[in-house]
């Protein structure tokens, strides 16, 4: 029989055991409690200690669970997808000998919750009509194509043209999601940038806020949306766990799968 460790979502503040129901992941429906040391805990549930799938439905889990420990604490601290430990004892263990570590992280990030906009341009072939007209380099190499009848020079000229092309339009990503971060800079703690993907998606970003400013930020969104209703598409998801502002590794335990 396959042996069951504690597989761990978050770590909260709190000395009473917690029990947030049969929502374990894995699909057993594990029941999700809490393993705690001097008014920390960390909220499990058990999960083989050997076999374990990297899959959408796990992520989502993962992230489902902690979302129903935040509708119960102010201050919540994800824990890395795919973390297992073999014991209780090993997390008192390392409750205990990260105390303090892990005492300022849930301090520092109490009432914090997360926001991931993304935005992308509704019509690409207008941003590049754009790009033609404001960039005179790039006006000036079109104009050697066309004239240059040697087939290797234009070919040369016509790379020039499309890493000339990405430069600028990258840039034009950085300016105009940095217009959108402006409308939001009063309302968010912190933002971070994630990579973006397609020419068309120019802000893949999350935004750290204070609980209580979600309404505020709905709000901004609304008016950035209908400002810019003709040029681009705004979506946005939260409040979610503070993923892109905390990345805690449980080692060196060596728990991680």
């Amino acid at each position: 029989m396959q042996k069951d460790g504690k597989y761990v979502y978050c770590i909260i503040a709190t000395s009473y055991e917690c029990n947030f129901g049969p929502i374990g992941i894995g699909g057993r429906g594990d029941l999700v409690n809490s393993v705690g040391f001097d008014g920390l805990s960390m909220v499990v549930s058990d999960h083989p200690l050997n076999h374990f799938v990297v899959n959408p439905e796990n992520i989502l889990a993962h992230q489902k669970v902690i979302e129903a420990v935040m509708s119960q604490f102010d201050s919540v601290i994800p824990v890395r997808f795919g973390t297992v430990a073999a014991t209780p004892d090993e997390i008192r263990n390392l409750l205990n000998r990260r105390y303090s570590e892990l005492i300022e992280l849930l301090e520092r990030f109490e009432n914090k919750v997360e926001y991931n906009l993304k935005g992308s341009w509704r019509n690409m072939g207008f941003i590049y009509k754009e790009i033609d007209k404001d960039n005179e380099p790039l006006k000036k190499l079109r104009k050697k194509i066309e004239k240059d009848n040697n087939e290797e020079k234009k070919n040369l000229l016509i790379m020039e043209a499309g890493h000339l092309i990405e430069d600028v339009l990258q840039k034009k990503k950085e300016f105009e999601a940095e217009e959108i971060i402006s409308a939001l800079r009063k309302t968010v703690v912190s933002h971070k940038h994630n990579k973006t993907t397609g020419e068309a998606m120019f802000m893949n970003t999350a935004f750290l806020l204070n609980k209580g400013r979600e309404v505020e930020f709905d709000n901004i969104m609304t008016d950035v949306g209908e400002k810019f209703k003709d040029r681009s598409d705004f979506f946005y998801t939260g409040p979610l766990p503070i993923f892109n502002f905390i990345d805690l590794r449980i080692l060196p335990e060596k728990w991680e799968l």
